[in-house]
């Protein structure tokens, strides 16, 4: 059984940050996606739907360094279901993408000002998600779109 999520993206809002009480980072924000099609007189529609993401630990700390309302990203992860009461007490169910893996797909101009300073902070863990032997600059040009 595979639970799989790719998306390609724009963030609707910075990402909200909060560290949880036993230091864990999580990072929430959602992401458009548009598609388009004819509809039956022949005129372009564009609908566009709204993915709510969830990021946690280094992903989050990456998130908050890199990522910004507008930003355009790659993002893999699984879709999960999740109910809750609301402060009434209401039940109420959630559906969020928990991302394993993101990539700014934004330009190379601005992820060059993101980056220039934070590069010496880089986590292992996002530097291991580059190409081998490369940089992540590198990696981002590779990208097949």
């Amino acid at each position: 059984m595979i639970n799989k999520v790719t998306l390609v993206g724009r963030l609707g809002a910075d990402p909200e940050i909060r560290t949880l009480g036993s230091g864990v980072m999580v990072a929430k924000f959602s992401v458009a996606t548009s598609e388009s099609y004819k509809d039956r007189s022949g005129q372009w529609q564009e609908e566009t739907q709204w993915h709510d993401v969830v990021l946690w630990r280094n992903l989050a700390e990456r998130a908050q360094q890199s990522l910004r309302k507008g930003s355009m990203i790659y993002l893999d992860g699984k879709l999960t279901h999740r109910k809750w009461q609301d402060k009434e007490g209401n039940p109420r169910k959630t559906t969020e993408v928990v991302g394993a893996f993101f990539r700014s797909l934004d330009g190379k101009r601005e992820i060059d000002e993101r980056y220039s300073s934070s590069a010496d902070n880089e986590s292992p863990e996002s530097s291991q998600q580059t190409s081998a032997g490369g940089s992540s600059m590198e990696a981002e040009e590779d990208l097949p779109f």
